[in-house]
């Protein structure tokens, strides 16, 4: 229960950071958003593994460091979490915040977008968080944020920048619970988070088969 509560926590500041950045029309959004990643890993990362991302808990899964019975759990942890930030946004800023792509691109461009920095992003939790060769290591948390930052820096204008289920749907979600908001995007973030995170799974097993 604790994991789950730890999830929850991290996953709510995650989603709210991204929420208040983007309405508060902050420049430098991706650094503030990456940095409370960061910040959330370093809390939670002893306590739950601070995954804070259905795509890296899947990741996680696949590389056999997480039961298969706390999957479902950790994932409505997340999606929890990442609701109540959309409604707490929703009370300190008075209008939603949902990710959404940029008009102007198609499909496959975002689903190649968000599978791309999710991989990354699953990826190097796994070998900075969960290899035996990098264990003890105190940079975990900053090359976790690091990634989501460059993620939102670089594809954030095509796909919305989302590389995070819990994060492309909870805002929406919370959207449609006070009046506004779709959930026509959302399969987008799911879809192309979870890819990421299955075939980040894959290649760490390529790359360090003996851990």
């Amino acid at each position: 229960m604790i994991a789950y509560l730890t999830e929850c926590i991290g996953t709510f500041f995650l989603v709210l950071t991204v929420c208040l950045s983007v309405l508060n029309g902050t420049a430098a959004a991706p650094l503030a958003i990456g940095s409370s990643l960061m910040i959330m890993v370093y809390m939670g990362g002893h306590i739950s593994g601070g995954h804070y991302n259905p795509a890296v808990t899947l990741a996680v899964w696949m590389r056999g460091k997480l039961s298969g019975s706390q999957v479902i759990p950790y994932w409505i942890a997340q999606l929890v979490g990442a609701i109540i930030a959309g409604l707490v946004s929703y009370l300190i800023m008075g209008k939603s915040f949902v990710v959404a792509p940029a008009p102007s691109a198609s499909v496959l461009q975002v689903l190649v977008c968000e599978f791309l920095f999710a991989f990354a992003l699953c990826l190097v939790v796994l070998q900075t968080a969960t290899n035996p060769k990098t264990s003890g290591n105190s940079y975990y948390g900053l090359a976790i944020g690091f990634t989501v930052m460059v993620g939102a820096f670089a594809a954030g204008g095509i796909s919305g920048g989302a590389f995070n289920p819990a994060v492309g749907t909870g805002p929406a979600i919370a959207s449609m619970l006070t009046g506004g908001g779709t959930l026509s995007h959302v399969w987008l973030y799911i879809v192309g988070g979870l890819l990421g995170g299955a075939a980040a799974a894959a290649v760490y097993k390529v790359q360090s088969p003996e851990s």
